[in-house]
């Protein structure tokens, strides 16, 4: 841990803190691109761009001595389309809107690290601190890449964290591989034939077809999926008819998404579910589509080299006993992906407290709130990091 991070944490929880109080969502992050630009320019960054994907902002940082490697540091701006349930002092003042992710204090860690390294520039070579809009569900990180992201600011390797609740406070959990899965959320729109309820034979239910699909897709995961392999498919959202009683509707339509952390698997489950949509609904007589739509994000894999410098140097800002190097996979998914497929890096989980204690609540959680004694530790892992992989000479 960085004292002098740790002792400037009641200014960081400030900043935190108006963050949360003025959510925005996804690409309309404008008075946090403005918070973190006027920050970096304050402190002397030798680049300071914005624009990048509407909002998106990048410090450019050397070191004392120059040297051609580059490291990116990324952090999610963004907010959460939700009411907060909150009633302290700083809780949301935009109705409908709520930092229920943790990106105010992913944003603010960063901050505290491009706040500690342009006071003392101990490194060699160039820091990216890439500061992202619309992570929740817009591929924030994908619009960014196709700005010119990479091309613009190469890095060597890029870094990430992740607060999470149910994670003790201030632990880190890594996994070389696949930490967090794909997502691909799909719609199913079934077209039959209304009629009747009481005379069903003139009609093509499309009810009956959507429990048909629902039933069948399952076996995608437990029959088509090996079982040392893994896929989650869940339906999310169902609807047809108008309110009665005695009318079968023309149309039904549902919603939901389908999770992996391999491809191979991803690209199998997609395909078997379009086949199984289109044969169910001509075995009825109906038609059916299955559109999968934009904003899909791949599974996060971690670098194996990347992920063993970071465990190192976990272990050295928060000591053995509360670093795991090998947790379990989960199967939410993460915008950071799109990055580790263009550059070898690695993404953390950073313990934001357990049920019962501060920090405990679940993210997108109306109750949740980012807790702010974490962000010394996540400030001082980003600074060690870059001490670690751009030493000063």
């Amino acid at each position: 841990m960085i004292d002098e991070i740790a002792g400037n944490n009641a200014q960081f929880t400030a900043w935190r803190q108006d963050i949360h109080q003025h959510p925005e969502l996804g690409f309309e992050e404008q008075r946090t691109a403005k918070l973190v630009t006027d920050k970096l320019t304050e402190w002397g960054f030798d680049e300071v761009h914005t624009g990048i994907a509407k909002t998106g902002v990048v410090g450019v940082l050397r070191g004392k001595t120059l040297a051609a490697r580059t490291i990116g540091l990324r952090a999610d701006m963004d907010a959460l389309a939700m009411t907060e349930n909150n009633q302290f002092a700083h809780a949301s003042l935009n109705q409908g809107k709520m930092h229920g992710c943790g990106h105010d204090g992913h944003t603010t860690m960063l901050l505290a690290a491009a706040w500690y390294l342009a006071k003392h520039r101990d490194f060699s070579g160039t820091v990216h601190f890439i500061f992202q809009p619309a992570e929740e569900g817009l591929a924030g990180a994908k619009a960014m890449m196709d700005d010119g992201l990479f091309e613009r600011f190469p890095c060597d390797r890029v870094y990430g964290i992740h607060n999470m609740p149910g994670i003790p406070q201030g632990e880190f959990w890594f996994r070389e591989g696949p930490l967090l899965a794909s997502s691909d959320r799909f719609t199913i729109d079934v077209h039959g034939k209304g009629g009747h309820a009481a005379m069903p034979q003139h009609a093509v239910d499309p009810m009956l077809i959507v429990s048909a699909i629902i039933s069948g897709a399952q076996t995608i995961v437990s029959r088509n999926t090996a079982p040392l392999d893994s896929a989650v498919l869940s339906f999310t959202d169902l609807h047809a008819g108008s309110g009665t009683f005695n009318v079968i509707p023309d149309t039904a339509s549902m919603r939901g998404c389908i999770r992996s952390f391999n491809d191979a698997v991803r690209e199998h489950a997609i395909q078997r579910l379009e086949q199984l949509v289109a044969s169910t609904a001509h075995a009825y007589g109906a038609t059916a589509t299955l559109t999968i739509h934009p904003g899909s994000y791949p599974a996060t894999v971690n670098d194996p080299q990347a992920t063993q410098l970071a465990t190192d140097v976990a272990r050295a800002v928060v000591g053995d006993a509360k670093v795991n190097p090998d947790c379990l996979p989960i199967s939410g998914s993460e915008d950071f992906s799109f990055m580790l497929q263009a550059v070898p890096g690695c993404y953390v989980f950073l313990g934001n407290g357990v049920e019962g204690e501060t920090g405990g609540v679940s993210v997108h959680n109306p109750s949740y709130d980012f807790n702010d004694n974490i962000i010394p530790v996540g400030a001082s892992y980003f600074v060690q990091l870059i001490k670690r992989e751009l030493p000063s000479r």
